[in-house]
């Protein structure tokens, strides 16, 4: 299927791994020119050089922490012209409330729940100024099936639904379009992070975490480019109908699997 992405020009946040870097190869394989933001330059320039190799389509990068106010408005002035937003950019850590102080819990959201709300108002408007665009927010299934231990995530993501819901519920009187994705568990090194925590903190030994995978949909996590694929759809004027409402991919976990 051509999703007619070919020639727009994308910014993805948190770009280095994971998911951010899954969408990039998604993106980049449609033909479109990305602009690839993290904090990481050395993993950032070599996924930029492999898809510009690979795809033969432009891929600038942009170093930039998105707690910094200064970075944010750089990234934005940037990112003019671009077609498509992608916010990905996030670190919330696990743990239950009595784990999270109030300074780690706003160093979290710092990034993630303001980060994408302060560039999504920048790029928003620059969108509405040139006549149209798409954003898709990255958050997370954990604020539809809330965690006591992961609640600052939980949280965090439940605002973003909101945030999603509300701003793409209207937006398309702007020609703009919003939507949200809610992976459920995803086959990153932060996943993997998060378990090895929690097997360390059960079993006092982090090597098992794969213990915790077994009991998943299919016996696994999903696979980044599964989530990567979907940005690129619902980019695309293929969803082009599609607005203020957020797809959770988890296997059927917040559905009610096990």
């Amino acid at each position: 299927m051509d999703l007619h992405l070919r020639g727009k020009r994308v910014l993805i946040t948190g770009a280095s791994k994971g998911i951010g870097a899954a969408a990039a190869e998604a993106f980049a394989e449609e033909g479109a020119h990305l602009l690839l933001a993290a904090r990481n330059g050395e993993q950032l320039k070599a996924l930029a050089d492999r898809l510009r190799s690979a795809q033969k389509i432009d891929a600038a990068t942009s170093i930039v922490d998105l707690r910094k106010a200064e970075d944010l408005a750089r990234l934005a002035r940037e990112a003019a012209d671009i077609d498509v937003l992608v916010n990905n950019a996030g670190d919330i850590p696990g743990g239950s409330i009595d784990k999270i102080d109030e300074a780690t819990w706003r160093h979290a959201w710092e990034l993630k729940v303001f980060g994408y709300i302060n560039l999504t108002r920048q790029i928003y408007a620059q969108m509405k100024a040139k006549g149209g665009g798409v954003i898709v927010n990255d958050i997370g299934a954990a604020g539809e099936k809330f965690d006591a231990n992961y609640i600052c995530g939980s949280a965090g993501n439940a605002a973003l639904m909101a945030f999603t819901r509300a701003l793409g519920g209207k937006s398309l009187a702007d020609n703009i379009r919003v939507v949200g994705i809610n992976p459920g568990p995803v086959g990153t090194d932060r996943h993997v992070t998060l378990l090895k925590t929690r097997a360390k903190h059960q079993f006092g030994d982090e090597s098992r975490y794969k213990e915790f995978q077994k009991s998943l949909p299919l016996g696994r996590p999903a696979h980044a480019r599964e989530i990567g694929d979907l940005m690129a759809f619902l980019a695309s004027d293929r969803a082009g109908y599609t607005s203020g409402v957020i797809y959770t991919v988890d296997g059927g976990i917040s559905a009610g699997w096990g």
